[in-house]
């Protein structure tokens, strides 16, 4: 649902006639001031604005509240058009800004009381006050209740449920995709938190999102700067010569120390970053500037961490490294061809790596001078990832059947010692089998593609972890939109996977899911894939079949080497 309109280079006229069209699936009105467009120098200058129509005269109760809703993307002066639809005292107490149900159909239906109708929809998104979006499948439907009554002759809505409605293509528009950004608990990585922003207010509701906290799907996992209870001073954040001007409540920030405020004012640089008004960021307490000072203590986080350009492979039945479309031995490794090594992984930290035995049934790690250590044995296991902290993770059923997913931690344990190990078992993995599991490259979340009846579901986890680094917990998780059931899944960057459902026999597809669009980007397709790898961004995506490895390549795919089965970057 990536909306990329570049408004800037375009007359007047011509941006109101790509509205437009841009919005004829948005059923725009067509009767009254419809159709026009202004810039907005509240926030993005390029935002996107529209002039919906007021109430006609002698328009039915259904008309009103079909108009009413249609005029929910006209956010110009507080929704004035959208309150015109409303008594005048739902007209005080309606807050559009609570939600946003973002859908694909809609119909006004009457209901068995009177005067009473339900506004009808195929959901597509529901967006909150923070711009958290939680996508919903084709075929969810919610009923919005509306209570129309008369007034001076002329039909107007009573009771409304805050929020707002807004066509799926309107919505592409007047909304954009935007990161605020938490650190992992080490304040060492910059993570990114999608949110869905009206595009002319962006800057302030970023800023009121940030200090709110993170998305359910990261609360534990990720740190901020920003303590407990912290609150804007006022309800606004000017940009002023390039500066924004965040102006804090005093006593929560003046009583954090120097380091803290050097994070907060990196946060919010980071937060900042998509707004091209926005050069540099003032920390204010109660609108007095409070000096923000850099000794060199605090590393500014890393921000979408990389992967070494190597990867770990299989080659004669053995570990070996493939880099520059060339295969070597994995160094200081022992034999492990007895073991029949399929599915391997390499620690992006140290020189452990893992692998699982031909049946997927067996988890083993190895270490430089040390044989391969047998982890754990299930009936079938997922393919294992590493962790920033070398921690080896997979999934399989545990001894009752229940899915649980376990962690491993072999790097710089003595051979024959135990290995320390986590088994976690989160209730919405409940029958469900795990196909993939994946660690983020900031350690801080997970892919998990599971199925189950033959369906699959494409989710992001938190990964919450004990003051050591210990897994602790996975939160409960967000669920990306897949055209497909995928069974394989790779991280891309820090907001972008990279899946497919293998098929030996068959073309396969392969899918780009991104935390900040709703829509799947489908790659070329290629018979017979049974495997996927991914390095740093979307021009670096390995495919495998029988034919050998290839290399994505603009709108296809590239042929490699052929000898080498199941790479895999670091991680």
């Amino acid at each position: 649902m990536r909306a990329s309109m570049r408004h800037a280079r375009y007359p007047a006229a011509l941006l109101a006639l790509l509205i437009v069209l841009l919005s004829g699936c948005a059923r725009i009105p067509t009767s009254g001031p419809v159709g026009k467009s202004s810039e907005s120098s509240a926030g993005n200058v390029n935002a996107p604005v529209f002039l919906p129509a007021a109430p006609q005269p002698g328009a039915s109760p259904e008309t009103i509240i079909d108009y009413f809703y249609r005029a929910g993307s006209g956010y110009e002066d507080d929704y004035a058009v959208a309150r015109q639809y409303l008594t005048q005292a739902s007209a005080v107490s309606w807050k559009p800004d609570k939600r946003a149900l973002v859908y694909r159909e809609a119909r006004v239906v009457p209901t068995a009381t009177e005067n009473v109708f339900n506004y009808e929809l195929d959901v597509s998104y529901t967006v909150d006050a923070d711009g958290i979006a939680t996508q919903s499948p084709p075929g969810t439907v919610e009923r919005i209740p509306v209570t129309v009554t008369q007034v001076d002759g002329e039909w107007r809505i009573s009771a409304i449920p805050d929020g707002t409605a807004i066509a799926e293509e309107t919505f592409k528009v007047i909304y954009g995709a935007y990161p605020i950004y938490f650190y992992d608990p080490t304040f060492t990585y910059a993570i990114p938190d999608v949110r869905w922003f009206l595009k002319n207010k962006t800057v302030k509701a970023m800023t009121s999102a940030l200090l709110a906290g993170p998305a359910p799907y990261l609360r534990g996992a990720v740190a901020s700067a920003f303590p407990s209870g912290i609150k804007l001073a006022r309800e606004s954040v000017p940009v002023v010569s390039g500066a924004a001007q965040v102006d804090l409540t005093a006593k929560e920030l003046t009583e954090t120390s120097a380091e803290d405020r050097l994070r907060m004012q990196m946060q919010l640089t980071l937060t900042f970053r998509s707004q091209p008004d926005v050069v540099n960021v003032e920390l204010r307490a109660n609108q007095d500037l409070v000096r923000v000072e850099d000794n060199g203590s605090v590393l500014p986080p890393v921000l979408d961490k990389t992967v070494p350009s190597r990867q770990i492979a299989i080659s004669g039945n053995d570990l070996v490294r493939y880099e520059n479309n060339r295969v070597s031995p994995l160094p200081d490794m022992q034999p492990v061809s007895a073991l029949n090594p399929r599915y391997p992984a390499e620690s992006p930290v140290s020189q452990t790596a893992a692998f699982l035995n031909d049946g997927r049934t067996t988890l083993y790690s190895i270490s430089p001078g040390q044989p391969a250590r047998s982890l754990t044995t299930r009936s079938t296991l997922s393919r294992p990832s590493f962790s920033i902290n070398d921690w080896v993770w997979t999934a399989g059923p545990g001894a009752t059947g229940a899915t649980e997913v376990v962690a491993f931690h072999p790097a710089g344990v003595a051979e024959g010692a135990p290995v320390p190990s986590v088994t976690l078992a989160p209730s919405w993995l409940a029958g469900r089998t795990v196909k993939e599991f994946r660690i983020s490259r900031d350690g801080v979340r997970a892919l998990v593609i599971s199925e189950q009846n033959g369906k699959s579901k494409v989710q992001v986890t938190g990964v919450i972890r004990a003051g050591d680094g210990t897994p602790r917990e996975l939160t409960a998780p967000i669920t990306l939109v897949s055209a497909g059931d995928p069974d394989q899944g790779v991280w891309v960057n820090g907001t972008t996977v990279a899946v497919m459902k293998e098929a030996a026999g068959a073309n396969v597809t392969p899918e780009l899911l991104s935390l900040t669009s709703g829509q799947p980007q489908q790659l070329a397709p290629w018979p017979g894939l049974v495997a996927i790898s991914a390095g740093n961004g979307a021009d670096d995506i390995y495919v495998q079949s029988g034919e050998g490895v290839f290399q994505r390549l603009g709108n296809g795919w590239s042929p490699q080497i052929k000898g080498p089965i199941d790479p895999a970057f670091p991680g």
